[in-house]
């Protein structure tokens, strides 16, 4: 199925949603929560830079790892 032909279908799925009244409107606050918690699962929250200690430390760019 094409993509113009898929987001099509769903955008009727959309709008008949939201004319039933069944539709999820997002609040700010709730996509904020909704966005540090995927973070928090994606990362484990320990952020960017985080090296397991299993490797011994950060590893040089210019040296591979031995």
């Amino acid at each position: 199925m094409s993509p113009d032909k898929q987001r099509e279908i769903a955008s009727k799925g959309g709008r008949a949603a939201h004319e039933k009244g069944t539709a999820h409107k997002w609040t700010t606050d709730e996509a904020r929560s909704a966005g540090r918690k995927g973070g928090q699962v994606s990362r484990g929250g320990r952020g960017r830079l985080y090296v397991p200690p299993n490797l011994g430390g950060m590893v040089s760019v210019d040296r591979p790892a031995q």
